[in-house]
Protein backbone atom coordinates (compact mmCIF):
# COMPACT_ATOMS: atom_id res chain seq x y z
CA UNK A 1 0.00 0.00 0.00
CA UNK A 2 1.00 3.49 -0.69
CA UNK A 3 2.13 5.99 2.01
CA UNK A 4 -0.11 8.50 0.52
CA UNK A 5 -1.93 10.33 3.56
CA UNK A 6 -4.53 13.13 3.36
CA UNK A 7 -6.25 14.90 6.23
CA UNK A 8 -9.88 14.63 7.02
CA UNK A 9 -10.21 12.16 4.26
CA UNK A 10 -13.88 9.71 4.47
CA UNK A 11 -13.91 6.56 2.25
CA UNK A 12 -17.90 6.17 2.01
CA UNK A 13 -18.58 2.20 0.68
CA UNK A 14 -22.37 2.26 -0.42
CA UNK A 15 -24.37 0.56 -3.19
CA UNK A 16 -26.69 3.38 -2.97
CA UNK A 17 -25.98 6.29 -5.00
CA UNK A 18 -28.49 8.21 -3.22
CA UNK A 19 -26.71 7.26 0.01
CA UNK A 20 -23.48 8.43 -1.30
CA UNK A 21 -24.62 11.46 -3.20
CA UNK A 22 -26.33 12.73 0.92
CA UNK A 23 -23.50 11.71 2.66
CA UNK A 24 -21.21 13.61 0.11
CA UNK A 25 -22.96 16.89 0.06
CA UNK A 26 -22.51 16.45 3.69
CA UNK A 27 -19.23 16.39 3.99
CA UNK A 28 -18.14 18.19 1.41
CA UNK A 29 -20.03 21.17 4.00
CA UNK A 30 -18.06 19.89 6.75
CA UNK A 31 -14.87 20.45 5.07
CA UNK A 32 -13.79 16.67 4.67
CA UNK A 33 -12.19 15.11 1.42
CA UNK A 34 -15.10 12.71 0.48
CA UNK A 35 -13.90 9.51 -1.38
CA UNK A 36 -16.80 6.82 -2.64
CA UNK A 37 -16.92 3.14 -3.67
CA UNK A 38 -19.96 1.34 -4.54
CA UNK A 39 -19.14 -2.04 -3.40
CA UNK A 40 -16.19 -3.60 -1.30
CA UNK A 41 -13.88 -4.23 -4.03
CA UNK A 42 -13.53 -0.62 -4.84
CA UNK A 43 -13.13 -0.08 -1.89
CA UNK A 44 -9.93 -2.23 -1.02
CA UNK A 45 -8.56 -0.65 -4.58
CA UNK A 46 -8.90 2.60 -3.15
CA UNK A 47 -7.20 2.11 0.25
CA UNK A 48 -4.06 0.54 -1.94
CA UNK A 49 -3.74 4.10 -3.26
CA UNK A 50 -4.98 6.58 -0.56
CA UNK A 51 -5.29 5.72 3.47
CA UNK A 52 -8.53 7.29 4.51
CA UNK A 53 -8.98 8.71 8.26
CA UNK A 54 -12.20 6.65 8.94
CA UNK A 55 -14.59 4.89 6.64
CA UNK A 56 -18.28 4.46 6.55
CA UNK A 57 -18.98 1.02 5.57
CA UNK A 58 -22.46 0.01 4.14
CA UNK A 59 -23.48 -3.46 6.12
CA UNK A 60 -25.76 -4.73 3.58
CA UNK A 61 -24.15 -4.41 0.27
CA UNK A 62 -24.58 -7.38 -3.18
CA UNK A 63 -21.48 -9.87 -3.36
CA UNK A 64 -18.75 -9.34 -0.71
CA UNK A 65 -21.17 -7.42 2.17
CA UNK A 66 -19.99 -5.18 4.52
CA UNK A 67 -18.73 -7.38 7.28
CA UNK A 68 -16.38 -9.37 4.92
CA UNK A 69 -15.37 -6.08 3.55
CA UNK A 70 -14.72 -4.53 7.19
CA UNK A 71 -12.69 -7.82 7.70
CA UNK A 72 -10.54 -7.43 4.95
CA UNK A 73 -10.13 -3.17 5.17
CA UNK A 74 -8.86 -3.70 8.65
CA UNK A 75 -5.94 -6.09 7.36
CA UNK A 76 -5.01 -3.26 5.39
CA UNK A 77 -5.90 -0.16 7.98
CA UNK A 78 -5.47 -1.98 11.78
CA UNK A 79 -5.78 1.72 12.77
CA UNK A 80 -8.26 3.05 11.10
CA UNK A 81 -12.11 3.19 12.37
CA UNK A 82 -14.54 2.09 10.32
CA UNK A 83 -18.46 2.92 11.24
CA UNK A 84 -20.89 0.60 10.02
CA UNK A 85 -24.36 2.10 8.48
CA UNK A 86 -26.78 -0.16 8.60
CA UNK A 87 -31.05 -1.01 8.80
CA UNK A 88 -30.53 -4.13 10.65
CA UNK A 89 -31.74 -4.05 14.01
CA UNK A 90 -31.28 -7.50 14.98
CA UNK A 91 -28.28 -7.89 17.90
CA UNK A 92 -26.26 -10.56 16.25
CA UNK A 93 -25.48 -8.41 13.33
CA UNK A 94 -24.17 -5.65 15.37
CA UNK A 95 -22.28 -7.72 17.14
CA UNK A 96 -20.94 -9.40 13.95
CA UNK A 97 -19.93 -5.93 12.81
CA UNK A 98 -17.88 -5.01 15.64
CA UNK A 99 -16.26 -8.62 15.54
CA UNK A 100 -15.15 -8.03 11.97
CA UNK A 101 -13.61 -4.86 13.30
CA UNK A 102 -16.06 -1.56 13.41
CA UNK A 103 -15.93 0.71 15.93
CA UNK A 104 -19.42 2.08 16.08
CA UNK A 105 -22.30 1.78 13.54
CA UNK A 106 -25.20 4.27 12.84
CA UNK A 107 -28.62 3.23 11.37
CA UNK A 108 -30.48 3.84 8.51
CA UNK A 109 -32.07 6.41 7.44
CA UNK A 110 -29.07 8.17 7.58
CA UNK A 111 -29.18 11.48 10.07
CA UNK A 112 -26.09 13.63 8.53
CA UNK A 113 -26.03 15.72 11.32
CA UNK A 114 -25.66 12.33 13.49
CA UNK A 115 -22.20 11.10 11.29
CA UNK A 116 -20.78 13.98 10.66
CA UNK A 117 -20.53 13.73 14.97
CA UNK A 118 -19.72 9.95 15.38
CA UNK A 119 -17.17 10.75 12.12
CA UNK A 120 -15.41 14.10 13.78
CA UNK A 121 -15.31 12.08 17.15
CA UNK A 122 -13.65 8.84 15.66
CA UNK A 123 -11.25 10.73 13.77
CA UNK A 124 -10.06 12.92 16.94
CA UNK A 125 -9.81 9.38 18.91
CA UNK A 126 -7.33 7.82 16.89
CA UNK A 127 -5.39 10.41 15.90
CA UNK A 128 -4.74 10.86 19.39
CA UNK A 129 -4.20 6.80 20.21
CA UNK A 130 -1.97 7.20 16.79
CA UNK A 131 -0.22 9.57 18.88
CA UNK A 132 0.45 8.10 22.57
CA UNK A 133 1.39 4.27 20.39
CA UNK A 134 3.65 6.49 18.61
CA UNK A 135 5.01 8.20 21.57
CA UNK A 136 5.32 4.65 23.59
CA UNK A 137 7.61 3.23 20.45
CA UNK A 138 9.91 5.72 20.93
CA UNK A 139 9.88 6.16 24.68
CA UNK A 140 9.05 3.04 25.68
CA UNK A 141 6.72 2.56 28.64
CA UNK A 142 8.07 4.85 30.74
CA UNK A 143 5.89 7.57 29.82
CA UNK A 144 2.42 9.31 31.06
CA UNK A 145 0.24 12.20 30.01
CA UNK A 146 -1.37 15.35 32.28
CA UNK A 147 -3.15 18.22 31.26
CA UNK A 148 -2.21 22.29 32.15
CA UNK A 149 -3.00 21.69 35.51
CA UNK A 150 -0.56 18.63 35.82
CA UNK A 151 -3.71 16.71 36.33
CA UNK A 152 -2.72 12.77 35.26
CA UNK A 153 -4.87 11.88 32.29
CA UNK A 154 -3.52 8.60 31.67
CA UNK A 155 0.10 6.19 32.62
CA UNK A 156 1.80 2.91 31.53
CA UNK A 157 1.56 0.28 34.23
CA UNK A 158 5.16 0.98 34.98
CA UNK A 159 4.75 4.02 35.58
CA UNK A 160 1.76 3.78 38.16
CA UNK A 161 4.27 1.08 39.83
CA UNK A 162 7.22 3.28 40.08
CA UNK A 163 5.28 5.89 41.82
CA UNK A 164 4.03 3.47 44.17
CA UNK A 165 7.37 2.09 44.95
CA UNK A 166 8.54 5.45 45.47
CA UNK A 167 5.86 7.24 47.15
CA UNK A 168 6.27 5.28 50.57
CA UNK A 169 3.81 6.67 52.85
CA UNK A 170 2.20 9.80 50.56
CA UNK A 171 -1.23 9.18 50.18
CA UNK A 172 -1.74 11.06 46.93
CA UNK A 173 1.69 10.75 45.18
CA UNK A 174 -0.20 12.78 42.13
CA UNK A 175 -1.19 15.12 43.33
CA UNK A 176 1.52 15.52 45.27
CA UNK A 177 3.47 16.61 41.93
CA UNK A 178 0.71 18.08 40.55
CA UNK A 179 1.54 21.79 41.31
CA UNK A 180 5.01 21.78 40.50
CA UNK A 181 4.37 20.25 37.27
CA UNK A 182 1.69 22.90 36.12
CA UNK A 183 4.36 25.68 37.01
CA UNK A 184 6.83 23.79 34.69
CA UNK A 185 4.71 23.30 32.14
CA UNK A 186 3.72 26.65 31.91
CA UNK A 187 7.19 28.10 32.08
CA UNK A 188 10.57 26.45 30.47
CA UNK A 189 9.72 22.67 30.05
CA UNK A 190 12.66 21.97 27.78
CA UNK A 191 14.49 21.44 31.26
CA UNK A 192 13.71 18.31 33.19
CA UNK A 193 11.93 18.60 36.10
CA UNK A 194 12.87 16.42 39.01
CA UNK A 195 11.28 15.62 42.28
CA UNK A 196 12.95 15.11 45.68
CA UNK A 197 9.72 14.50 47.31
CA UNK A 198 9.50 10.46 47.04
CA UNK A 199 12.46 8.57 48.87
CA UNK A 200 13.98 8.23 45.32
CA UNK A 201 14.29 11.20 42.88
CA UNK A 202 12.33 11.47 39.85
CA UNK A 203 13.18 13.07 36.52
CA UNK A 204 11.07 13.91 33.93
CA UNK A 205 11.52 15.57 30.72
CA UNK A 206 8.65 16.63 28.04
CA UNK A 207 7.62 14.73 24.96
CA UNK A 208 5.35 16.51 22.87
CA UNK A 209 1.75 18.84 23.56
CA UNK A 210 -0.98 16.66 21.64
CA UNK A 211 -4.26 19.44 21.97
CA UNK A 212 -4.45 20.33 25.78
CA UNK A 213 -2.55 17.33 27.23
CA UNK A 214 0.87 16.68 27.76
CA UNK A 215 2.97 13.86 27.46
CA UNK A 216 6.20 12.99 29.74
CA UNK A 217 8.62 10.62 30.06
CA UNK A 218 10.40 9.24 33.13
CA UNK A 219 14.35 9.36 32.73
CA UNK A 220 17.19 7.61 34.44
CA UNK A 221 18.57 9.62 37.43
CA UNK A 222 22.29 8.68 37.55
CA UNK A 223 23.45 8.18 41.04
CA UNK A 224 26.37 10.61 41.83
CA UNK A 225 29.21 8.16 42.47
CA UNK A 226 31.90 8.97 45.02
CA UNK A 227 35.34 7.67 45.96
CA UNK A 228 33.50 4.75 47.97
CA UNK A 229 32.88 3.31 44.38
CA UNK A 230 36.25 3.00 43.74
CA UNK A 231 37.45 1.70 46.59
CA UNK A 232 34.59 -1.11 45.76
CA UNK A 233 35.65 -1.70 42.44
CA UNK A 234 39.80 -1.36 42.85
CA UNK A 235 42.25 -2.72 45.28
CA UNK A 236 43.32 0.64 46.86
CA UNK A 237 42.75 1.80 50.26
CA UNK A 238 39.89 4.26 51.12
CA UNK A 239 42.42 7.28 51.07
CA UNK A 240 43.66 6.32 47.67
CA UNK A 241 40.62 5.89 46.34
CA UNK A 242 39.70 9.76 47.13
CA UNK A 243 43.02 10.54 45.49
CA UNK A 244 42.24 8.75 42.55
CA UNK A 245 38.41 9.79 42.66
CA UNK A 246 39.84 13.69 42.30
CA UNK A 247 43.04 12.76 39.67
CA UNK A 248 39.52 11.62 37.43
CA UNK A 249 38.38 15.39 37.44
CA UNK A 250 41.89 16.54 36.61
CA UNK A 251 43.12 17.78 40.01
CA UNK A 252 46.44 18.55 40.21
CA UNK A 253 48.63 16.85 43.46
CA UNK A 254 48.51 20.42 45.09
CA UNK A 255 44.74 20.89 44.48
CA UNK A 256 44.00 17.34 45.78
CA UNK A 257 46.22 18.26 48.54
CA UNK A 258 44.00 21.02 49.87
CA UNK A 259 40.80 19.38 49.16
CA UNK A 260 42.28 16.42 51.07
CA UNK A 261 44.03 18.36 53.97
CA UNK A 262 47.38 17.00 53.39
CA UNK A 263 50.87 17.94 51.74
CA UNK A 264 51.36 17.07 48.34
CA UNK A 265 54.22 14.84 48.77
CA UNK A 266 51.72 12.63 50.36
CA UNK A 267 49.64 12.70 47.36
CA UNK A 268 52.41 11.60 45.26
CA UNK A 269 53.55 8.73 47.73
CA UNK A 270 49.47 7.61 47.55
CA UNK A 271 49.48 8.14 43.50
CA UNK A 272 52.70 5.49 43.91
CA UNK A 273 50.85 2.81 45.22
CA UNK A 274 47.93 3.23 43.02
CA UNK A 275 49.68 2.55 39.85
CA UNK A 276 51.56 -0.20 41.39
CA UNK A 277 48.16 -1.88 42.29
CA UNK A 278 46.57 -0.92 38.99
CA UNK A 279 49.37 -2.16 37.17
CA UNK A 280 49.65 1.75 34.96
CA UNK A 281 52.73 3.97 35.07
CA UNK A 282 50.83 7.46 34.27
CA UNK A 283 48.34 9.44 35.86
CA UNK A 284 46.47 9.39 32.80
CA UNK A 285 46.02 6.00 32.70
CA UNK A 286 44.96 5.43 36.20
CA UNK A 287 42.24 8.32 35.68
CA UNK A 288 41.33 6.62 32.77
CA UNK A 289 40.45 3.58 34.86
CA UNK A 290 38.48 5.44 37.28
CA UNK A 291 36.69 7.44 34.94
CA UNK A 292 35.38 4.20 33.45
CA UNK A 293 33.71 3.15 37.08
CA UNK A 294 32.61 6.40 37.61
CA UNK A 295 30.72 6.78 34.39
CA UNK A 296 29.37 3.21 33.91
CA UNK A 297 25.79 2.42 34.71
CA UNK A 298 24.44 2.44 38.03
Amino acid sequence: MMSTKLNGVVLVVDDSPESLGMLNIALDNQGYTALVALNGAQALAIVDKVQPDIVLLDAVMPHMDGFETCHKLKQQLPNTPIIFMTGLSDVEDIVKGFEAGAIDYVTKPISPDEVIARIKTHIETAKLALSAQDALDHAGNKVFCVNQHGRLSWATPYVHKLIDNIADDVNSPWATIADKLAIWLATDHTQNLQFDCFSSPLNLSYVRQQQDKHLLRITEVKQQKTAEHLQQQLPITKRESEVLFWVSYGKTSWEISQILEMSPRTVNKHLEQIYKKLGVDNRTSAASISIRILDAEN
